[in-house]
């Protein structure tokens, strides 16, 4: 692969994280259902399948992501320095 290839990739790819960063949980798990019903349909061709498929993983990181975030803001510190959940 050729250093503009790379270069091209790794635009396209910050491109794609920062458009996924945007969406709200809601809005992921939509978009991963609609991933899903690509995968399943018998029009998708084999490069389609393999371009939806890093899709989704693209988006369930997203949403462990924001998962772990939230799971973060919901511990609150206690009188004695400790974590408690909220």
């Amino acid at each position: 692969m050729k250093k503009e290839e790379k270069g091209q990739d790794i635009v396209q790819q910050q491109a794609e994280e920062e458009q996924f960063t945007d969406l709200s949980l809601e809005e992921t798990f939509e978009q991963i259902e609609e991933v899903i019903a690509l995968l399943e349909t018998e029009e998708i061709t084999l490069e389609q399948s393999f371009q939806e498929y890093n899709r989704g993983m693209k988006l369930l990181q997203h949403c462990n992501e924001a998962i772990d975030r939230v799971e973060k803001k919901v511990l609150q510190i206690n009188e004695d320095g400790g974590l408690d959940e909220f």
